[in-house]
């Protein structure tokens, strides 16, 4: 089982985007597919069309039951995504709590690995879709994680967030001695604009052969496709959003073979 964190230190730029469709192409591919939902807001769990504040259950309870939870109580919590092999593990806004609950407590770093382990017979992949802040979520998100997908918005100010992300890394590297495969995604590229050429062109010049050598452009099927609560490739299979996404994804399957750790 291989676990892909999606992550950037700034809101806007595509996570959830990137999170459901590369998930659901996966899923398209024969993959077994498990979308997690870490963060607060639940842009992703709402995506879908579940309400979070109704839910019983969600990835909160991975988070206070700890070593005790159950794989059948983790799948129990599971929701349909509406797509073959693609589940969901839901979000809840309890979980804006946890740097108080959990912050200083030993071990709570791998909270979120050691519970996703136990579905290591379930998923061929499990995709991470993070908030944009550092905290407790993140701190999981990363220790679990096989490969982290930092989708970065071609504008100045999204740039500025991934540089956070990168520091963040670092730091976690050194205090958990692991290091981490990343992938930079350029979304939201829109040619016509000089502000996205010159973005593209200081990831490129910066970030080198960690920067996915094409874009995801500007594509308004991916609103389309979210206010029908369908992922991107099920919506519009041919749009041209969706056939960069695809592209992304034979690119990281060719990628060196992951530990699969979890």
């Amino acid at each position: 089982m291989v676990v892909w964190t999606i992550a950037n230190q700034k809101g806007g730029v595509g996570k959830t985007t990137t999170t459901v469709t590369l998930g659901a192409l996966l899923a398209e591919r024969g993959q077994r597919v498990l979308l997690v939902d870490i963060d607060p807001h639940a842009s992703m769990t709402y995506y879908f069309g579940i309400d979070a504040e109704e839910l019983e259950v969600s990835v909160y309870d991975i988070f206070m039951r700890g070593k005790d939870i159950t794989r059948e109580e983790i799948l129990q919590s599971l929701c349909p995504s509406g797509v073959d092999n693609l589940d969901i593990l839901p979000s809840s806004m309890a979980l804006a709590t946890l740097d108080r609950s959990l912050g200083n407590k030993n071990g709570m770093g791998l909270i979120l690995r050691k519970g996703l382990s136990k579905l290591s017979k379930d998923y061929d992949y499990i995709l991470l879709d993070c908030p944009p802040v550092m905290g407790v979520l993140m701190v999981n998100a990363l220790a679990a994680s096989d490969r982290v997908l930092i989708p970065v918005q071609t504008e100045f100010l999204a740039i500025k967030g991934l540089e956070r992300m990168i520091a963040t890394m670092g730091l976690m590297r050194q205090s958990q001695q692991k290091d981490y495969s990343f992938t930079i995604i350029p979304t939201m590229y829109d040619k016509r604009t000089k502000a996205s050429l010159e973005a593209y062109k200081e990831l490129k010049a910066k970030y080198q052969d960690k920067v996915w050598s094409a874009v995801v452009p500007v594509d308004t099927k991916f609103r389309d496709a979210s206010l029908a609560q369908t992922p991107p490739p099920v919506f519009a299979p041919r749009s041209r959003g969706v056939f960069a996404y695809n592209t992304l994804l034979s690119y990281l399957l060719q990628l060196p073979a992951e530990s699969g750790h979890v």
